[in-house]
């Protein structure tokens, strides 16, 4: 978790097509006091957009690169998977964590995701308080124990 007290701030890009979970993640990550700048993008399109700075995501200042990628697999356009696919094999994206975080339980996913380099395969909680337990084990994993790549 990252809080006032650390100086590098790691942006968190949220790729999920529900609204609802959208804003039941980013409650979940404010009541755990992970304090990070907190992207959305709904679908695996928009999230391979962001991350390549293409069409409205061009700005970089409107775009940050993330230190770490919340990834729905069940969405829209492109989903989760081929979105997973992709970042893994772009030079430029594939040091960037991914942990899925999904309705998914199906051990077909969970094979195949890790196949595929994602870092961690989690399925969504049915309770908010659940979800912030999570949430709170994700920050302090990913933002206090190991240490993140650098962008170069």
């Amino acid at each position: 978790m990252l809080n006032s007290n650390h100086k590098k701030q790691v942006t968190i890009l949220i790729a999920d097509d529900d609204s609802d979970d959208r804003l039941m993640i980013s409650d979940a990550l404010r009541e755990s006091r992970v304090v990070n700048d907190l992207r959305f993008v709904e679908n695996g399109e928009e999230l391979i957009d962001y991350l390549l700075r293409r069409g409205k995501y061009e700005n970089q200042g409107d775009s940050p690169r993330p230190g770490l990628i919340l990834l729905d697999l069940n969405m829209p356009k492109m989903d989760g998977r081929e979105a997973l696919k992709l970042i893994k094999s772009h030079d430029g994206l594939k040091r960037i964590p991914v942990v899925v975080l999904t309705t998914s339980k199906a051990e077909e996913d969970i094979y195949r995701t890790y196949n595929l380099g994602v870092n961690s395969f989690i399925s969504k909680p049915v309770t908010f308080d659940a979800l912030v337990a999570i949430v709170q084990e994700i920050g302090r994993y990913w933002f206090e124990i190991v240490e993140l790549p650098g962008e170069n």
